[in-house]
């Protein structure tokens, strides 16, 4: 083997200027230095589009989520609170109780969902950090935190005095009367403290308030619509999600963030890997032209592997210069692809070289960019093996008994 690698290396590195067969394996070399470098940056890329993504959703949802399997709401009594308070990787735990309601201002009106929390929510979400405009929440102060859409469809500002605006939500086992139809239903008022912008998803139906408004809104003393936890550092959220599993009985659901929307995961997933697969064919189209310039340099040599058979190389060891040739230079072109697709990844991070455009609103100016080492080797192991399989084919091709010549 060191015999047909030192061989291989000639072959690679000491070719004559204007052989044909150099210059067909330069340029399929750097073709798949180029397919390499462009499936690692656009790999790249969208791990940083997900990442921002999903760093939207950890602005507002928990780590892990506990709700009742059917029903919109459960009761919570002493005991569960003290199991869940004592698991272990627990680091902050917050009740949450829901409710759709009808929200007016003036001749404006809109349905929003009343998001009642306790002030620990503010330790599990980040929700103070996305308010854009207003008061974030101290301890213990009185909040009423709306969400863009809203406040833009109600058109309330903090700063204004008179944002008051007036909340209908049904009584609980209310009878509709026709003399008095007001009566079936609670009406408060409150005003907006802060507005928060997060994505349209949460802009555009959340309204946060505290926890003991919306139960005397709805008529509830203990009952909670969630349980939101805020996982220690360094736990795994899996394995907190079953301790908790395992004390609570099959009237509640656990689900962690990657639970709680694991059709978004699997659509960025898909999509990621629908690309991988896109790019992966036009490297193995650069790929394949090594095996092209491997056939002819296998025709160029056969004096030497004629030269080779008379000094008592056998067939294998013949055949294993051109698969190690084929091979090095697929690899070669690999890691120069790597090197030079890490190089512009990382001057993307660090300048922001290609802008989204001049448009506003981006949550980014520039393309966001997130290198993975599972992404260079999922690369090597593509590129590695496609190389591998066309030296395989091409150094197989070399007769037996008559080393000058290959097989059709």
């Amino acid at each position: 083997m060191k015999t047909s690698l030192f061989i291989a290396f000639r072959y690679l590195f000491s070719r004559r200027k204007g052989n044909a067969a150099n210059i067909i394996s330069l340029i399929s070399i750097i073709g798949v230095m180029v397919g390499t470098a462009g499936l690692i940056i656009v790999l790249s890329v969208f791990n940083g589009f997900s990442g921002i993504v999903m760093s939207l959703y950890d602005s507002f949802d928990p780590d892990i989520k506990i709700t009742a399997a059917e029903g919109k709401s459960f009761t919570l009594n002493a005991s569960d609170s003290i199991a869940i308070a004592k698991t272990e990787g627990i680091e902050t735990v917050s009740y949450v109780l829901e409710e759709n309601a009808l929200l007016r201002s003036g001749d404006r009106q809109v349905i929003a969902t009343i998001k009642g929390v306790d002030q620990e929510f503010f330790k599990v979400s980040r929700l103070n950090e996305k308010i854009i405009d207003g008061v974030p929440v101290k301890k213990d102060s009185s909040f009423a935190i709306m969400g863009a859409g809203v406040a833009y469809s109600l058109s309330i500002t903090p700063s204004d005095q008179l944002n008051v605006v007036t909340i209908h939500v049904p009584r609980k086992d209310a009878k509709v009367s026709l003399i008095s139809p007001d009566e079936a239903f609670y009406t408060g008022v409150f005003r907006t403290t802060a507005v928060f912008s997060i994505q349209q998803e949460f802009d555009e139906k959340f309204v946060v308030v505290p926890i003991q408004f919306a139960r005397e809104m709805l008529e509830e003393d203990l009952a909670v619509s969630a349980i939101e936890i805020k996982v220690a550092p360094g736990f795994d959220p899996e394995q907190v999600r079953e301790d908790l599993k395992s004390k609570s009985g099959n009237d509640k659901k656990i689900q962690t963030r990657l639970e709680q929307h694991e059709l978004l995961y699997k659509i960025l997933k898909s999509e990621k890997w629908a690309v991988y697969l896109i790019l992966s064919f036009i490297l193995l189209i650069a790929v394949f032209n090594i095996t092209g310039s491997l056939n002819m340099l296998i025709i160029e040599k056969k004096r030497d592997i004629a030269t080779l058979d008379c000094l008592g190389a056998d067939l294998s060891q013949i055949r294993n210069v051109f698969l190690l040739e084929g091979t090095l230079a697929t690899l070669g072109g690999a890691v120069a692809g790597m090197i030079l697709g890490f190089l512009i990844c990382l001057a993307q991070q660090q300048f922001g070289l290609i802008r989204l455009g001049e448009g506003v609103g981006y949550l980014v100016e520039s393309y966001p960019v997130e290198m993975q080492l599972t992404d260079f080797l999922t690369v090597t192991i593509l590129v590695g093996l496609i190389g591998l399989c066309g030296a395989a084919i091409t150094s197989s091709r070399i007769v037996p008994g008559t080393p000058g010549k290959t097989g059709n």
